[in-house]
C-alpha cells in the first residue's frame, strides 16, 4: 500500500516491497516518466536497483505494464478513483491477476514463477 502518489510515498513503498524480494530479483525496474520516481536516485541507493525509464509515448517499452492494464480493465474501468475501493478489494483483484496464466511466462501464472525463482534460494 502506498500513501500517495507524490515521489516520497511511492519511493517508500517500492522500496519496502522490493527489500520483500530475494537478492536475485532486485536487478532493475522500468518505469514511464511520471513524477512519482522524481527520486529514483534515492531509491537506487537504499535498493541497489537499477531504475530505467521509458522513452515517452513508446508503450511496447514496457509490454508487461501494458497487458496488465489491460486485463485490470476487466476490474476497474479506466480512470477509477481507487480510494473507492476497500484495500481488501483491491488485493483480491490482484490475487486474480497474479494466479492468471501468462503466455510470455510459458503458461504459467505470475504467482507461480514467482514461487519458482524464490525456491531456487531456499
Amino acid at each position: 500500500m502506498v500513501k500517495g502518489k507524490d515521489t516520497v510515498s511511492v519511493i517508500a513503498g517500492l522500496k519496502r516491497e522490493v527489500r520483500r524480494l530475494p537478492q536475485h530479483l532486485r536487478k532493475s525496474l522500468t518505469w514511464d516518466r511520471g513524477m512519482e520516481l522524481a527520486n529514483h536516485k534515492d531509491f537506487t541507493i537504499a535498493t541497489d536497483v537499477k531504475v530505467y525509464f521509458c522513452d515517452p509515448r513508446s508503450p511496447w517499452q514496457r509490454g508487461t505494464n501494458e497487458n496488465t492494464n489491460r486485463l485490470l480493465r476487466q476490474y476497474l474501468l479506466h480512470g477509477t478513483q481507487l480510494d473507492q475501493y476497500s484495500q481488501a478489494r483491491l488485493n483480491k483483484i490482484a490475487a486474480r491477476l497474479n494466479e492468471r496464466p501468462r503466455k510470455t511466462l510459458g503458461f504459467m501464472s505470475p504467482a507461480d514463477k514467482l514461487r519458482e525463482d524464490v525456491a531456487v534460494t531456499h
